[in-house]
């Protein structure tokens, strides 16, 4: 299936998440679902009551969403995540947070998870000084992530790294900001990663 490439704004709309997809627009209060909080489409504003499968599909499409996924990867995910000791859910979500282009926008490099992936299949990331240009790359703890001379000064990352004052930035990542560089210190807890999905129902769907 071909990535998405409509208005992102209808996605968050639809599944009635922020899930981030317009960086600067949402922190500034003018994303779509702020002003209109509703579904898309003539009919938008019913009410209409979602059935157990439905709850946990729509789980499944915000995390899909949220991450930049198509479904052949995020099943992947799953299955790993299921074959490993602990908790299935728990585990999908750190498999996903070590992905490359999620660790370039948890480092403050990039406003948003696409600016990131872009970033990186265009070549402008590094990692421990080698090109990395697959957003799939697992990062592993102790690695340090760079972006490239030519690179550092370039207005989208130089805007990223100042939104990252009114934002933060999270704890599991090192990040020096004049030098355009981190260090992916260790993998986070489920409980410290904040993101408006509930992985349970997704255990749940993929568990029938």
């Amino acid at each position: 299936m071909a990535r998405y490439r409509g208005p992102v704004e209808k996605l968050e709309r639809r599944l009635n998440a922020d899930l981030g997809l317009k960086g600067e627009r949402r922190l500034n209060g003018k994303s779509a679902l702020e002003k209109r909080p509703f579904a898309p489409g003539q009919h938008g504003q019913r009410r209409t009551k979602i059935s157990e499968y439905g709850l946990q599909l729509q789980e499944k499409q915000k995390a899909k969403v949220l991450y930049g996924l198509a479904e052949k990867q995020f099943r992947k995910y799953f299955k790993e995540a299921a074959r490993r000791e602990g908790n299935t859910g728990a585990n999908l979500i750190q498999l996903i947070e070590t992905r490359l282009d999620n660790v370039v926008y948890r480092m403050g490099f990039a406003t948003t998870r696409a600016n990131a992936r872009q970033f990186v299949t265009h070549g402008h990331v590094l990692v421990d000084g080698k090109k990395a240009s697959i957003p799939s790359i697992v990062v592993k703890p102790g690695q340090k992530i760079e972006i490239k001379e030519k690179t550092k000064s370039n207005t989208q990352i130089q805007r990223a790294l100042e939104l990252t004052n009114q934002t933060g930035i999270v704890e599991w990542v090192d990040v020096d900001k004049e030098k355009v560089f981190g260090i992916f210190t260790r993998i986070p807890t489920r409980e410290e990663v904040v993101i408006p999905v509930e992985e349970r129902l997704i255990v749940e769907l993929y568990s029938k």
